[in-house]
């Protein structure tokens, strides 16, 4: 559907209604859903809504600095585009839209291994749209690891070649999480749409649920076992370990960020194992369903880091003063998945151009409001939770 001008969302809970109304049920839930009962998937976003910001007063915000520096790289934001997968059927020409937003505000976009466009067209799309500034968005291409690793080294090399800065490996899903919507509506992606980094250049003859899918479906123990041994080496790896990061990256020059960390352990381990980022993250709340928000991890793992390497985050923000939160909690960065998904359906390109413009000028505002000139001088200290009666600082 194309853009209506009576149309003209302000928020990102805007967004997601007009595009609520315009996907077909099924992507919309394909899209919006998370595991089980969706218990993470509603946590992610009701801590966030717990904190609130002590703001202070009688400083000069005149000025506000929204940018920072991320691997050696100057960012206009502290936001970067998550991996979602087959962005074409959210709206416009996805993943090459989402590229040519990021390209002109100049941040940086992690592509999916499971897009609905080719890396190499996704990066030319991105730097063609690029000003001419001191900020220039980086691509990271995220990938799951299978256990045929010729075929795992094969993408990466790919990726590499291709310009891509970083490798971001997914790191929690051994198996996929147990999704109600889409077991019981199973998504096949439309004729003309494929996904050509892992299904090769041209359209598969059968389309069908990739075999993650179809496991994630099986109804018997039996059954699981005999889906994966016809399966064979293509499913998400299942017995990836600690070990494995030393192959890896023997690999790629690429930089290593690890998605998908959850507790200071892993996180020390990360550290240990000379990962170059990690990223908190409960997959959106499509993996474990009881597992903590992601923002009621951070602040241990960040304790656990001692800034050794950058921690950034993923899921629920729908708002600037989300991520004012999230950087006072100690992260360097958050990642928004859905909020972009929105915006390719409300208006492909300008859409997500409009999402990124709700998040900077909410940002901005918060920032002032809660008395603060650049993000580094946010600390925990701007924050307090509810104890009964009142607010404690944390």
């Amino acid at each position: 559907m194309a853009y209506l001008p009576s149309e003209d969302p302000i928020t990102i809970a805007e967004l997601e209604e007009i595009a609520r109304k315009r996907l077909p049920s099924a992507w919309y839930s394909y899209f919006a859903s998370g595991a089980d009962e969706q218990r993470a998937l509603r946590s992610n976003v009701e801590a966030l809504n717990q904190l609130h910001i002590l703001p202070r007063v009688l400083r000069d915000v005149s000025a506000i600095d929204t940018g920072i520096s991320m691997l050696g790289q100057p960012w206009p934001l502290p936001i970067a585009v998550s991996p979602t997968g087959m962005q074409k059927m959210a709206g416009g020409e996805g993943e090459l839209d989402v590229a040519r937003a990021v390209g002109k505000f100049g941040i940086n976009m992690v592509l999916s291994s499971s897009a609905t466009a080719s890396m190499e067209d996704v990066i030319s799309a991105g730097q063609s749209a690029a000003p001419d500034s001191r900020f220039g968005s980086r691509f990271w291409f995220q990938l799951y690891l299978t256990d045929d690793m010729a075929r795992n080294e094969k993408l990466i090399n790919r990726a590499e070649a291709a310009g891509y800065e970083a490798l971001v490996l997914t790191v929690d899903t051994a198996v996929s999480g147990n999704r109600y919507n889409e077991r019981k509506n199973p998504v096949v992606l439309p004729p003309g749409l494929w996904l050509p980094n892992t299904q090769g250049p041209t359209p598969p003859k059968e389309r069908k649920p990739n075999i993650n899918r179809i496991i994630m479906d099986a109804r018997t123990a039996k059954q699981a076992s005999e889906i994966l041994q016809a399966a064979g080496r293509i499913v998400n790896s299942a017995s990836l370990t600690w070990s494995d990061m030393e192959q890896l990256r023997k690999m790629t020059r690429m930089k290593i960020i690890l998605k998908g960390i959850m507790t200071p352990e892993d996180a020390e381990l990360a550290v240990q194992h000379g990962i170059d980022a990690i990223i908190v993250s409960n997959h959106g709340g499509r993996q474990l369903d009881c597992t903590v928000a992601t923002t009621e991890a951070l602040p241990a793992i960040v304790g656990a880091v001692r800034r050794r390497i950058p921690v950034m985050v993923d899921g629920g923000f729908r708002r600037g003063s989300d991520i004012v939160k999230a950087v006072a909690l100690g992260a360097d960065a958050v990642l928004i998945g859905r909020p972009v998904l929105w915006g390719l359906a409300f208006n492909g390109q300008a859409g997500v151009e409009t999402v990124l413009h709700i998040f900077e000028r909410e940002l901005s505002r918060a920032m002032a409001l809660a008395g603060v000139s650049k993000l580094a001088d946010l600390e925990k200290s701007y924050l307090g939770v509810r104890a009964g009666w009142g607010v404690s600082r944390l």
